[in-house]
């Protein structure tokens, strides 16, 4: 992702994978870690302007925040050609801003964890959103079906299931300290359950969906909330959107999405925002809205 001699803003902590591992690439390179230790939208759009910063390395979060800053304007950040983003899931409404923000010459999504670093690369987010890229050199990624206890027992092509990652790999960590509990419960005859849930399509692409404990289980189908949120993000009037289950008699959950309206659109832009039922779920209730 970096040439020789760019920068970065220094943002994520370095305690995280994303942080330490931007640090220390500036260091290979001979490049910058233009540092910024507490994030302030505001003030990373003044450091991208006046260092004229090549690369952003963020979680979602961030983006959101500085695109939707009041002093973002696109001429300030021509600067930026590369975008990279870790640590969660991006909606489809977000990627979509951010490549008309910033017009990038890469963009992509690094999967991985700080117990074994990135699992997955070459992959491009414009040319297929949401996908992960794939396994990494020297690493193996599985997706197995969601109650699987063998990392033998994998998911069908497009079955969404829980994603393992080999523990051959040099940069794989042997354990959690002092949490035997953690251990049995992640490492298993060699593989790293991660706790993320994705599928891989018929391109061998991997595409994370969310965390296993974030799945709602209703009418006995399990929905993953990051697909209905991508979904909602694309609608002109949804500026935020979070997406839970909530107890019901009898579905046993019902899926809830709770939605900030963009500003200066007025309540009755978001009235076609009522009740949905995904096509991909028929057999469950529609999702409610709340905004």
């Amino acid at each position: 992702m970096y040439g020789r001699c760019e920068r970065t803003l220094g943002v994520m902590p370095l305690y995280h994978t994303m942080g330490v591992r931007s640090l220390l690439a500036m260091s290979l390179i001979n490049g910058a870690f233009v540092c910024l230790p507490r994030f302030d939208a505001k003030r990373a759009l003044e450091l991208i302007q006046s260092e004229k910063i090549p690369n952003l390395y963020l979680v979602p979060t961030l983006y959101h925040d500085v695109v939707h800053n009041q002093s973002f304007v696109k001429e300030n950040v021509r600067s930026v050609r590369k975008l990279g983003f870790a640590g969660a899931s991006m909606t489809d409404g977000l990627l979509k801003e951010l490549e008309e923000a910033f017009e990038p010459e890469l963009f992509v999504n690094h999967y991985g964890s700080s117990e074994i670093y990135t699992f997955t690369i070459d992959q491009d987010a414009v040319a297929k959103p949401g996908s992960a890229g794939r396994a990494g050199i020297n690493q193996m990624v599985r997706v197995v079906k969601l109650s699987a206890t063998s990392p033998d027992d994998e998911a069908a092509v497009g079955e969404e299931g829980e994603i393992i990652a080999l523990l051959a790999g040099d940069e794989s960590f042997e354990g959690y300290w002092r949490r035997p509990e953690a251990d049995s419960k992640a490492l298993r005859m060699g593989w790293y359950f991660t706790g993320d849930t994705g599928y891989f399509d018929k391109d061998g692409d991997l595409f994370v969906s969310g965390r296993a404990d974030d799945m709602i289980i209703t009418g006995g189908e399990n929905v993953s909330p990051v697909e209905i949120e991508s979904c909602l993000s694309l609608h002109p009037s949804v500026s935020e959107v979070a997406v839970v289950g909530l107890p019901d008699e009898r579905w046993g959950k019902i899926v809830a999405a709770f939605i900030s309206r963009r500003p200066g659109l007025g309540r009755g832009a978001g009235r076609v925002l009522q009740i949905l039922r995904p096509r991909k779920f028929q057999t469950t209730p529609p999702v409610r809205l709340r905004y």
